[in-house]
C-alpha cells in the first residue's frame, strides 16, 4: 500500500463549523454535532451506485453457499462485528455465513488496542484463515489507511474472493479492492474521531447492504422479517405475530404452529396457506430458493 500524508486525510482536517466547540453551550453542540450528522446521510446517498453493487456481489455470495467477510479495525472493525452479529437474529443467518474480523481480536471490542490497526502481515494472516474462493470480503476503513484491512483484502484477493473497501477518503488505495465505496462524509465536528459522522454512514451503508442482500436472497416478506429466529422472548411474539399476520389465526393456534415448524415462520405459514406438512412445506420452500412469496403468492 501506497504511504499516505497521514495530515492530508480527509478524515484528519479540521472542521471549521466546530472551530469553536469548546465555547458552545449544550444547545449549540447539539445544533452543530446535529447539522454535521446530516452530512453522513447525504455521503451514503451519493454512493448510492457502488453501494448497489456490493450489496448485489453479497446476495451473490450468500445464495452460491460462500461467506461474507467484514474487515476492520477500531470503530469502523466493531461495526462490521455488529452487522455479523445482527444478521444471526433478523435473518436466520449462521454465525460462520456472515462473519467480522477485529484488528486486535475480541479483546479490541472493548477496549481499544489502536497499535494493531498496523499490522498488515496480522490481517493477511486471519483472512487466510476464514477467507476461500468465492467469499465477499469487505474493508472497513474511514482514513482509507489502515494497514490491517489492506492486507487483509491482499490475501482475500489472492484466494479468490471478491474485495470492496468502504472508507472515507477518496484517494485510498484500491489495488485489492473489486469496489470501491467512498463516504464523503467530510471533516468531523472533533477532528480526527471517526466515530462520529465516518461511523454513521460506515454503520448505514452496511445496514443497507446487508439488509439488501438478505433480501434478494429470500429472506423478507414485503417488508417483514420472515426469516427472524424466535431466540428471545421479544422475538418469539415477533414470529407469533408474522405468523398470525399471513394466517389469520390466533395467537395459541400460531404459537403451536410455530413449534411443529421447527421454530420456522415460513415453514409455519407455508404449512397454514397450502394445508401441507412441515417437509412438504420445507420443500416447496427449497424450491422457490426460500421465497415466501413464490410459494404463497402464485
Amino acid at each position: 500500500m501506497e504511504r499516505l500524508d497521514f495530515g492530508s486525510l480527509p478524515t484528519e482536517s479540521q472542521n471549521p463549523h466546530s472551530a469553536r466547540l469548546d465555547k458552545l453551550t449544550p444547545r449549540g453542540l447539539v445544533r452543530v454535532m446535529n447539522a454535521e450528522d446530516f452530512n453522513a446521510a447525504r455521503a451514503v446517498k451519493k454512493a448510492a451506485r457502488e453501494i448497489a453493487q456490493v450489496m448485489l456481489w453479497a446476495a451473490q455470495a450468500y445464495q452460491s453457499g460462500h461467506k461474507i467477510i467484514f474487515t476492520g479495525a477500531g470503530t469502523s472493525g466493531r461495526l462490521g462485528i455488529l452487522e455479523a452479529a445482527e444478521c444471526v437474529p433478523t435473518f436466520g443467518t449462521r454465525p460462520s455465513e456472515i462473519i467480522a474480523l477485529l484488528a486486535g481480536g475480541k479483546r479490541a471490542v472493548f477496549k481499544a488496542r489502536e497499535g494493531a490497526e498496523d499490522d498488515a502481515a496480522q490481517g493477511a494472516r486471519e483472512m487466510k484463515k476464514v477467507c476461500s474462493r468465492g467469499d465477499l470480503v469487505i474493508g472497513l476503513t474511514a482514513s482509507g489507511r489502515t494497514p490491517y484491512v489492506f492486507g487483509g483484502l491482499q490475501a482475500a484477493q489472492q484466494a479468490g474472493a471478491k474485495t470492496a473497501l468502504l472508507c472515507c477518503n477518496r484517494q485510498a488505495d484500491t489495488l485489492h479492492a473489486d469496489g470501491f465505496i467512498f463516504l464523503d462524509t467530510g471533516a468531523e465536528v472533533l477532528t480526527g474521531s471517526t466515530r462520529l459522522k465516518a461511523g454513521t454512514a460506515t454503520k448505514m451503508a452496511l445496514n443497507i447492504i446487508t439488509t439488501g442482500a438478505m433480501t434478494l436472497c429470500g429472506k423478507t416478506y414485503g417488508n417483514l422479517m420472515i426469516d427472524v429466529r424466535p431466540s428471545n422472548k421479544k422475538l418469539n411474539i415477533r414470529a407469533v405475530n408474522l405468523i398470525r399476520r399471513l394466517t389469520g389465526i390466533g395467537e395459541k393456534e400460531a404459537a403451536a404452529l410455530l413449534q411443529t415448524a421447527g421454530r420456522r415462520v415460513k415453514t409455519a405459514v407455508v404449512m397454514r396457506r397450502k394445508g401441507v406438512t412441515r417437509r412438504q412445506a420445507e420443500n416447496l420452500l427449497k424450491k422457490s430458493k426460500g421465497f415466501l412469496a413464490h410459494v404463497i403468492d402464485e
